[in-house]
């Protein structure tokens, strides 16, 4: 699993993936980052950071499927899938593995970009509660949008197909809770809400931990990986 981890933390950097990856998030992030706070700041408003996170989480359902749509997808166009199915290490390793690799160069990439802060803390009087609730909130989240695009890119071997219904699938999750506004019966709304991970955000926002929060994005993470597992279970029977 470790072997694995390694080969595909490895392959961004031997690709043009990995750094425009990280050149893409980190000047867009700086880019809304300066518009939400700083700009903000010096025209003697109060600066809102829940706008910032906002737009930061459409930022990432665009650019994490560029991390998740080669993971299994290129198996299958380099005709490698074969070598997968039939290695000693078991499927569930390797989903995790893939996992893993693309969740660090996310996580690593976004706690880089978290340096702008500093500005916070030093010309401002930020709660420290909001600020690392809202971190805690955006790593879960990238973990579930990692683990749905890691399963999209089982489906498919064209990486395009597997980027664009992966930006699809992770706009829609965020956009149903702002349809909640729009709709009159509560009973859809409730099924909505439930599904929307952007409402599951909302707790952090507050800088309070959420444990239940934290439950749906991990089980989302694994139902995801689970599918994909299963997917290659069968395709190995076959």
């Amino acid at each position: 699993m470790l072997a694995i981890y390694k080969k595909e933390l490895r392959s961004y950097f031997t690709s043009a993936v990995g750094y425009v990856f990280i050149a893409a998030f980190l000047a867009v992030n700086g880019f809304i980052f300066s518009l939400n706070t700083i700009q903000v700041g010096s025209t003697g408003q109060r600066y809102d950071i829940s706008q910032y996170y906002i737009m930061l989480l459409f930022v990432f359902s665009i650019l994490i499927p560029l991390l998740t749509m080669k993971i299994f997808s290129d198996e299958k166009k380099l005709k490698t899938e074969q070598l997968l199915l039939t290695a000693p290490v078991g499927l569930v390793s390797i989903v995790t593995a893939k996992f893993l690799s693309a969740y660090t160069m996310f996580a690593g990439t976004y706690l880089v970009s978290c340096l702008n802060y500093y500005v916070l803390f030093r010309y401002g009087k930020p709660t420290a509660g909001v600020i690392y609730g809202h971190i805690i909130g955006i790593l879960l989240i990238g973990a579930a949008f990692v683990a749905i695009g890691v399963f999209v890119s089982s489906l498919t071997e064209n990486q395009i197909s597997a980027a664009v219904l992966t930006i699809t699938i992770l706009l829609g999750t965020l956009v149903i809770n702002f349809l909640n506004d729009y709709i009159d019966i509560t009973f859809i709304r409730v099924v909505l809400s439930w599904i929307s991970i952007y409402s599951r955000f909302f707790t952090f926002t507050y800088g309070i931990f959420d444990i239940n929060a934290c439950i749906y994005y991990v089980s989302i993470v694994i139902i995801f990986l689970f599918l994909t597992v299963r997917i290659y279970e069968k395709r190995r029977w076959e």
